[in-house]
């Protein structure tokens, strides 16, 4: 595993930004510091991209450096891996994750591979940005939470920001980073809320979970647009379980020191995820716990998951998705075992 970015201290000015705004300036930031950055994909220049991510970029920076592409997202990815092995720093958008199957192969067996098939003398610093996740009424192949598929991956980071904040600094750590990441952008929380952010530009740690609230009952690990019905549970049952709720930001590499170290403290998990839950992020961090912590567990980790079916259209995708009240419900679970 390459070595990650680390914390850039910022001073300054800040705006209130939602997270999409802040995944934009993210990408100016990054493309007015260095001129190897490009970013390339279906409608994201003259357009600024399907959920206007990259708006105003193509006149800032010129169609050499905000490529509008064909309809291909193998061939997106693929000239993206060449550009990144010649010293480019290729960001190339798929515009919703459930598109990216067509370019599996070139992301597996090339993006992934580089360093190792050339023994270190290429590498990929290419970031694929991709919006991810329900809730917004889409059509067929727009909601899915497939992420898994490539955390299993050697050689892939996998990245997924639930903050304004974080999803500047945590992008710009990927486009800086010497090998390939998906950069998995939860667009359920796209314009939910704004938050301060630094107009200067910084970086995040890749590899490191935020806890974002203290807790001594039990541990919510969780990510993306999960993060929120996570704290809102939490603050629901405030008073009588204390809850500790941490954001893993980061798949892989995953944070497990701060897994286990919240788990140790409280004795009691709960896992929530979007995904389905066969096969899921979830199974993973619940082996691990059993494997490092076993003799601090008080009762069964709950998983609070998706459903093992394609995910469902409009009526049923409230249900589908886990909320607030079915969070609290794996947290009483959990703590009443």
């Amino acid at each position: 595993m390459s070595d990650t970015a680390t914390t850039t201290d910022v001073s300054g000015d800040s705006q209130r930004l939602t997270l999409v705004q802040a995944v934009r300036d993210g990408l100016y930031g990054e493309l007015e510091r260095d001129d190897d950055v490009l970013i390339m994909g279906e409608d994201v220049g003259e357009n600024g991209g399907v959920f206007r991510a990259t708006q105003g970029l193509h006149e800032e920076f010129g169609q050499d450096r905000v490529i509008d592409t064909p309809l291909s997202e193998s061939g997106i990815v693929g000239t993206a891996v060449g550009m990144a092995a010649y010293g480019l720093k290729p960001v190339p958008e798929i515009q919703f994750m459930g598109f990216m199957p067509p370019a599996f192969d070139q992301i597996t067996s090339h993006a992934a591979r580089l360093r190792n098939r050339s023994r270190g003398r290429y590498t990929c610093p290419m970031t694929i940005r991709a919006p991810y996740g329900g809730g917004i009424r889409a059509p067929e192949l727009h909601s899915e939470s497939k992420e898994i598929q490539y955390v299993h991956e050697p050689g892939l980071k996998v990245v997924i920001p639930s903050t304004p904040h974080d999803a500047k600094g945590l992008l710009a750590s990927a486009i800086r980073d010497p090998d390939p990441v998906i950069f998995l952008e939860p667009k359920l929380i796209y314009r939910a809320f704004r938050e301060d952010v630094p107009d200067d530009t910084y970086t995040l740690p890749l590899g490191e979970a935020a806890v974002r609230r203290e807790g001594s009952d039990v541990s919510v690990f969780t990510w993306g647009a999960m993060t929120r019905p996570s704290l809102e549970a939490a603050e629901s049952l405030e008073g009588r379980i204390d809850v500790e709720v941490v954001d893993l930001r980061t798949l892989s590499p995953l944070d497990f020191e701060t897994i286990v170290e919240s788990f140790e403290k409280t004795g009691r998990g709960v896992v929530v995820q979007e995904a389905p839950k066969t096969g899921g992020l979830a199974s993973e961090i619940i082996a691990t716990l059993q494997e490092e912590s076993l003799l601090y567990q008080e009762a069964p980790i709950t998983r609070v998951t998706g459903f093992d079916t394609p995910f469902p259209l409009y009526a049923l995708e409230d249900y589908y998705l886990p909320e607030a009240d079915r969070v609290e419900d794996g947290i009483r679970e959990a703590v009443d075992f």
